[in-house]
Protein backbone atom coordinates (compact mmCIF):
# COMPACT_ATOMS: atom_id res chain seq x y z
CA UNK A 1 0.00 0.00 0.00
CA UNK A 2 1.44 3.38 -0.93
CA UNK A 3 0.91 6.46 1.16
CA UNK A 4 1.54 10.15 0.63
CA UNK A 5 4.91 11.24 1.96
CA UNK A 6 4.69 14.99 2.52
CA UNK A 7 7.85 15.94 4.36
CA UNK A 8 11.56 15.30 4.61
CA UNK A 9 12.59 13.11 7.51
CA UNK A 10 16.22 14.04 8.06
CA UNK A 11 17.90 14.56 11.40
CA UNK A 12 20.12 17.39 10.17
CA UNK A 13 18.55 19.25 7.25
CA UNK A 14 21.14 21.12 5.21
CA UNK A 15 21.69 24.84 5.66
CA UNK A 16 19.11 26.85 3.74
CA UNK A 17 16.57 24.02 3.86
CA UNK A 18 13.04 25.30 3.23
CA UNK A 19 10.21 23.03 4.36
CA UNK A 20 7.78 24.99 2.15
CA UNK A 21 9.68 23.76 -0.91
CA UNK A 22 8.56 20.19 -0.33
CA UNK A 23 5.22 20.33 1.43
CA UNK A 24 3.39 19.80 -1.87
CA UNK A 25 5.96 17.36 -3.22
CA UNK A 26 4.73 14.55 -5.44
CA UNK A 27 6.02 11.68 -3.29
CA UNK A 28 4.22 8.39 -2.71
CA UNK A 29 5.99 6.20 -0.17
CA UNK A 30 6.63 2.66 -1.37
CA UNK A 31 7.43 0.25 1.45
CA UNK A 32 7.14 -3.22 -0.05
CA UNK A 33 7.18 -5.17 -3.32
CA UNK A 34 3.39 -5.13 -3.64
CA UNK A 35 3.39 -1.31 -3.36
CA UNK A 36 6.17 -1.11 -5.92
CA UNK A 37 4.23 -3.24 -8.39
CA UNK A 38 1.08 -1.21 -7.75
CA UNK A 39 2.92 2.07 -8.31
CA UNK A 40 4.49 0.84 -11.54
CA UNK A 41 1.21 -0.53 -12.90
CA UNK A 42 -0.55 2.75 -12.07
CA UNK A 43 1.68 4.40 -14.69
CA UNK A 44 -0.38 2.53 -17.33
CA UNK A 45 2.58 2.01 -19.69
CA UNK A 46 4.05 5.48 -19.12
CA UNK A 47 7.38 6.09 -17.43
CA UNK A 48 7.36 5.83 -13.63
CA UNK A 49 9.87 7.55 -11.37
CA UNK A 50 11.37 5.80 -8.35
CA UNK A 51 13.54 7.62 -5.83
CA UNK A 52 15.63 5.69 -3.31
CA UNK A 53 16.24 7.99 -0.36
CA UNK A 54 18.19 7.79 2.89
CA UNK A 55 16.72 9.91 5.65
CA UNK A 56 20.11 10.22 7.39
CA UNK A 57 22.23 11.44 4.45
CA UNK A 58 22.88 15.07 3.55
CA UNK A 59 23.41 14.25 -0.14
CA UNK A 60 20.08 12.43 -0.17
CA UNK A 61 18.41 15.44 1.50
CA UNK A 62 19.67 17.66 -1.34
CA UNK A 63 18.40 15.14 -3.90
CA UNK A 64 15.05 15.06 -2.08
CA UNK A 65 14.70 18.82 -2.49
CA UNK A 66 15.49 18.43 -6.20
CA UNK A 67 12.94 15.65 -6.62
CA UNK A 68 10.29 17.76 -4.87
CA UNK A 69 10.28 19.91 -8.01
CA UNK A 70 9.39 17.06 -10.36
CA UNK A 71 5.92 17.58 -11.79
CA UNK A 72 4.61 14.03 -11.63
CA UNK A 73 4.29 11.27 -9.04
CA UNK A 74 7.53 10.01 -7.55
CA UNK A 75 7.59 6.67 -5.76
CA UNK A 76 9.92 7.12 -2.80
CA UNK A 77 11.67 4.20 -1.15
CA UNK A 78 13.12 5.20 2.21
CA UNK A 79 15.86 2.65 2.60
CA UNK A 80 15.76 2.72 6.41
CA UNK A 81 12.08 1.68 6.26
CA UNK A 82 12.23 -0.67 3.30
CA UNK A 83 15.60 -2.39 3.00
CA UNK A 84 14.10 -5.63 1.56
CA UNK A 85 12.42 -3.53 -1.15
CA UNK A 86 15.69 -1.74 -1.88
CA UNK A 87 17.32 -5.16 -2.28
CA UNK A 88 14.53 -6.23 -4.67
CA UNK A 89 15.07 -3.10 -6.78
CA UNK A 90 18.79 -3.91 -7.05
CA UNK A 91 17.99 -7.47 -8.10
CA UNK A 92 15.13 -6.65 -10.47
CA UNK A 93 17.07 -4.06 -12.48
CA UNK A 94 20.65 -5.31 -11.86
CA UNK A 95 21.75 -2.16 -10.08
CA UNK A 96 24.22 -1.53 -7.30
CA UNK A 97 22.66 -0.08 -4.13
CA UNK A 98 23.06 3.68 -3.97
CA UNK A 99 21.25 6.48 -2.19
CA UNK A 100 20.14 8.82 -3.35
CA UNK A 101 19.21 7.10 -6.58
CA UNK A 102 16.53 7.80 -9.19
CA UNK A 103 15.22 5.19 -11.60
CA UNK A 104 12.85 5.67 -14.49
CA UNK A 105 10.98 2.49 -15.33
CA UNK A 106 8.70 1.98 -18.30
CA UNK A 107 6.79 -1.23 -18.92
CA UNK A 108 8.97 -3.05 -16.39
CA UNK A 109 12.27 -2.01 -17.94
CA UNK A 110 14.81 0.38 -16.46
CA UNK A 111 15.26 3.15 -19.01
CA UNK A 112 17.32 5.69 -17.02
CA UNK A 113 18.99 6.10 -13.65
CA UNK A 114 21.12 8.60 -11.77
CA UNK A 115 22.60 8.84 -8.30
CA UNK A 116 24.14 11.24 -5.83
CA UNK A 117 24.93 14.68 -7.29
CA UNK A 118 23.49 13.65 -10.68
CA UNK A 119 19.95 13.71 -9.25
CA UNK A 120 18.45 16.87 -10.70
CA UNK A 121 14.75 17.54 -11.32
CA UNK A 122 15.27 18.96 -14.82
CA UNK A 123 17.29 15.93 -15.90
CA UNK A 124 14.71 13.55 -14.45
CA UNK A 125 11.91 15.30 -16.33
CA UNK A 126 13.95 15.30 -19.56
CA UNK A 127 14.63 11.58 -19.14
CA UNK A 128 10.91 10.91 -18.58
CA UNK A 129 10.04 12.87 -21.73
CA UNK A 130 12.64 10.92 -23.68
CA UNK A 131 11.30 7.61 -22.33
CA UNK A 132 7.82 8.53 -23.55
CA UNK A 133 8.94 8.87 -27.19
Amino acid sequence: MSTTFPALNCRNPPRGFMMDEIMDAPFKEIADVASLDEFLSSANGSAAILFKHSNTCGVSARAYREMAHVNQPVGIVIVQHARPLSDEIEKRWSLAHETPQVLIVREGKLVWDASHSNVKAAEVEAAVASAEL
